[in-house]
């Protein structure tokens, strides 16, 4: 693993490719000072972080109001799930329930793509329904032809450096990280390869590569 730039993920630095959005918008709201100080009165709310989104979406023209209803596949306690027009990916609106911060779901997508690139997310846009937010982010498909063997995904993650926590949740002692819900909805199986399509990372306090 490229421990610098794991190292830049987490402090909210990023990959710096050029075209990131998901850095770009990451380092637009920044890394809450209470992941380092613990002081939550520092924070951004989410609401706020909102704000921001909203006016960085009309700065660079990111709205997205053009999803085709008919193309819709599932939805989630997270996010409802769009297949594009390619049928060879999805469209993901997440509204981040699972986090307190904006911030934070940033910082997990490019944790994902860190660990899992052949299941990248590419952020293209937001869109506001029924006054939610949603941040809009594509991921390959994936057509699973087998049930995934949990007992495989354990493996995999111990191979990996994961610990195993309890249920289908990970963390990684290291770099500080946990990684949960690791079930056979969110990792799937094709061609005796697991596929990681839905992952919900966070970061313990302190924690550091």
């Amino acid at each position: 693993m490229n421990e610098d730039e794991l190292q830049n993920i987490i402090s909210g630095v990023g990959n710096k490719e050029p075209g990131n959005l998901i850095q770009a918008v990451a380092q637009k709201l920044g890394r809450s000072k209470a992941t380092s100080t613990g002081s939550e009165k520092d924070n951004l709310t989410k609401q706020q972080e909102e704000e921001i989104l909203n006016a960085f979406s009309d700065l660079h023209n990111l709205w997205v109001n053009n999803i085709d209803e008919k193309t819709f596949l599932a939805e989630g306690a997270e996010q409802k799930v769009y297949l594009c027009a390619d049928g060879s990916n999805v469209i993901k609106l997440n509204d981040t329930i699972f986090y307190k911060y904006w911030a934070d779901y940033f910082i997990s997508l490019q944790l994902h793509n860190y660990f899992f690139p052949g299941t990248l997310y590419t952020l293209t846009g937001f869109a506001r329904r029924e006054n939610i937010f949603y941040a809009l982010v594509q991921q390959p498909f994936i057509a699973f032809d087998a049930v995934t063997n949990l007992e495989f995904v354990k493996l995999f993650m111990q191979n990996n450096g994961f610990v195993w926590k309890k249920n289908n949740d990970y963390y990684h002692p290291g770099y500080g990280i946990i990684l949960e819900d690791l079930h056979d909805e969110n990792v799937l199986t094709s061609h005796d390869t697991l596929f990681f399509i839905d992952t919900v990372f966070y970061l313990q306090e302190g924690g550091s590569v």
